[in-house]
């Protein structure tokens, strides 16, 4: 598979799966023996499994989503690097923005072989600078 088409479908598919909680479609785009980190000082989770169980846990921190961002893919042969940028509400009742950026590898089926995700939180419903570009 081309990776600009694995890359694109990654960014759209976690814009939408991040408005609907749907940690399943993200899940899938992972291959079943992949590496992910979620920040760069966490230990790294191993496989297809390991990845749903961090997005069910990390949705589930989340009462609602009011909006999500993701710039248009950068691709370098198998690679990818996104932007992102997410409002949420919290199972407290408070906004939080989360910005971020992700890198992937992806295989000859387009799924995710290893990624590392860099992202911060602030409290507060704080939008996309003006310049900032999405896909």
């Amino acid at each position: 598979m081309d990776t600009r088409i694995a890359a694109a479908a990654w960014a759209h598919t976690w814009v939408s799966a991040w408005r609907s909680h749907d940690a399943d479609a993200v899940a899938a785009l992972y291959a079943p023996d992949c590496a992910h980190r979620s920040l760069p000082f966490r230990p790294p989770l191993s496989g297809r499994a390991a990845v749903l169980d961090y997005l069910r846990e990390a949705f589930a921190e989340e009462s609602a989503v009011v909006d999500v961002w993701f710039g248009p893919p950068v691709v370098d042969g198998r690679r990818a690097w996104v932007e992102y940028w997410a409002t949420v509400v919290d199972r407290d009742g408070g906004a939080l923005t989360i910005a971020g950026s992700a890198v992937a590898r992806f295989d000859a089926d387009g799924l995710i072989t290893e990624s590392r995700d860099y992202w911060h939180a602030t409290a507060g419903h704080v939008p996309p600078p003006e310049a900032w570009h999405v896909a």
